[in-house]
């Protein structure tokens, strides 16, 4: 083999493990890329996931809230029914001087008429 043959092949060589390289560089990068790319739709699906469960949450607040409202209105209604304190100590007074207890009855009435 000459000289320029040799330098030839070894030019040729090098060019093919240039191309090798060069495949090998773009077969990882497709790799890399395909990884991204599902990493990209497994975030996408668990992001979506959430969302649903964040608003399943918001939702179920939001009933529980109004439950909530419309259980203190209803509430704030019957207070109105209820006796005051005020009111039940007039009535502690008023039934003091009465003091029904000591009222006699018919019954004893006509027993000390007849005795």
């Amino acid at each position: 083999m000459t000289e320029t043959e040799n330098a030839g092949e070894n030019y040729l060589q090098s060019i093919n493990s240039a191309l090798r390289d060069l495949e090998e560089k773009q077969r990882i990068l497709k790799d890399r890329l395909v990884l991204i790319g599902q990493n990209l739709i497994e975030i996408k699906e668990k992001t979506e996931e959430d969302v649903t469960n964040i608003k399943k949450t918001i939702e179920e607040m939001r009933q529980t809230l109004e439950r909530t409202r419309d259980f203190i209105e209803s509430l704030s209604g019957e207070f109105s029914k209820f006796a005051k304190k005020e009111d039940l100590e007039i009535l502690q007074k008023q039934a003091k001087i009465f003091q029904p207890l000591e009222f006699i009855t018919k019954k004893d009435l006509e027993k000390l008429k007849k005795n």
